[in-house]
């Protein structure tokens, strides 16, 4: 056990024994894939222990949020995956909380469980739900949960810096190897092993973008029988999953030598190939076998304001809950295509340092970096981050995405996303490669130009340091 992991371990016992002091627990957690996943960590550990709690989902932690928390009066309240940058407010208020969460920590609470308290990196070394695993740790036997820390870690992108998860999540998951319900391999890195035909891997390719293949089916299908791939069997498409082992390395050589041919830097051809995570107690060919396709699952379900089925999934349901959020998948799917299409057609502009499309009304602002991340596939300049503009209620929800190679150049989202809101009246945060923040409507124009200038300054400060 690293000396990290230990002194997290022993912060997760105080929060346990305060915990323990009560019967009745209510959680607040974040919408996304790390937020569910931490819910339904804590969640299944207070029902194993016997502990009456309630559940809700909130896109933002902020004032008002708080407030109708506090008007409640709950015995105790365990924020996951968020709360870290409230920790005064949550003072203020006299609510009696935990805080299990990895985002930058502002100001100071008792019980505060959070990775950069104790010098790991929550971008990258330990998620929400990585924390909230600890916590539920300490509160009974609940090691098969590491496998919803890893769907959480690998739903906030926390492999993508250095390939593969590393740090506390690393410890996490070798904790759930060691238990028999986790698995990590080499395989190909594209989305959608599980339930995609295989051709749909090639066309929804986006780190790295493909030319000629990425958004181009036709092209996929032309590349695959070309290496004489058979597409179908007993009449429905094969999956990654369906091929023989030769038949994957061919298309992987296949790939390699397409890239090669096409000019793409050998960093970026290497990334067709890492580490992947395997749910071993999931049914194989569903979106809970693979820790990429089951976060998306998740994601399709609050990010539609139904929470509580995605919870429903997390915490066991592979029935009824299961089908819903299938569905929801399907719409999901579908909105992140017609927001791409939207993305196309509207085009994107073009800054010095950043590159924004406004979206209005026409994206759901839940969604609406996701697309952001998405449109690198269509636009012509993948030197600059992507920003998103979408309505909210009460302002603009701003929504900002890069990628390693931006990062390895000096870009810091979350650094620029929280100091840029913040001088024009918002509010932002999240992570270096991806960051999100509330502005008023009136100051988009300002925040714009003011992103722009603040990271052309990053990227200068890193050239000079060279």
């Amino acid at each position: 056990m690293s000396e990290q992991m230990e002194v997290l371990r022993k912060r997760a016992e105080k929060c346990a024994e305060e915990i323990k002091k009560h019967r009745a627990v209510h959680v607040v957690s974040h919408i996304d894939a790390d937020g569910l996943t931490s819910a339904g960590i804590i969640c299944t550990a207070l029902e194993r222990g016997g502990f009456e709690y309630s559940a809700r989902f909130v896109k933002q932690l902020n004032e008002a949020a708080l407030d109708e928390i506090a008007d409640e009066n709950h015995e105790l309240v365990v924020f996951t995956d968020l709360g870290s940058g409230m920790c005064e407010q949550i003072k203020a208020r006299g609510i009696q909380a935990i805080v299990s969460d990895h985002h930058q920590p502002q100001g100071d609470l008792e019980f505060h469980l959070n990775p950069h308290l104790f010098g790991a990196n929550g971008s990258y070394e330990l998620s929400g739900s990585g924390s909230t695993y600890l916590l539920a740790s300490a509160l009974g036997k609940n090691r098969d949960l590491s496998t919803l820390a890893i769907v959480g870690a690998i739903g906030d992108m926390q492999h993508m810096k250095m390939g593969q998860l590393v740090g506390i999540n690393r410890e996490i998951l070798e904790e759930g190897v060691g238990g028999g319900c986790l698995k990590f391999m080499k395989d190909l890195t594209l989305f959608g092993k599980q339930t995609r035909p295989i051709f749909k891997l090639l066309q929804y390719s986006s780190d790295p973008y493909l030319p000629g293949l990425t958004g181009n089916e036709e092209g996929c299908i032309g590349f695959l029988h070309d290496l004489n791939i058979r597409f179908s069997q007993d009449e429905r498409w094969r999956r990654w999953i369906d091929l023989e082992t030769p038949e994957k390395q061919k298309i992987v050589s296949g790939l390699i030598q397409y890239c090669l041919k096409a000019g793409i830097p050998s960093y970026k051809i290497e990334r067709l190939v890492g580490e992947v995570y395997v749910l071993l107690k999931e049914r194989e060919g569903t979106e809970m076998r693979d820790a990429s396709e089951f976060s998306t699952l998740l994601n399709a379900t609050a990010r539609y304001d139904h929470a509580e089925i995605g919870l429903a999934v997390c915490m066991g349901d592979r029935e009824e809950a299961y089908e819903k959020a299938r569905e929801l998948l399907a719409e999901h799917r579908q909105n992140l295509v017609n927001g791409l299409v939207f993305v196309k057609e509207k085009g994107i502009t073009e800054l010095e340092n950043i590159q924004y499309f406004d979206a209005g009304s026409e994206i759901k602002e839940t969604i609406v970096g996701i697309i952001a991340g998405m449109s690198s596939t269509i636009v012509r300049n993948r030197n600059l981050p992507i920003i998103a503009f979408a309505n909210t209620e009460g302002g603009v929800k701003v929504s900002a995405r890069g990628t390693q190679d931006l990062i390895r150049r000096g870009i810091n989202l979350s650094e620029a996303m929280t100091k840029i809101s913040a001088e024009v009246g918002g509010a932002g945060g999240g992570h270096d490669i991806a960051a999100g923040a509330t502005i008023p409507e009136s100051s988009k124009e300002e925040f714009t130009r003011k992103l722009d200038l603040f990271i052309g300054g990053q990227l200068k400060e890193r050239a000079n340091a060279r």
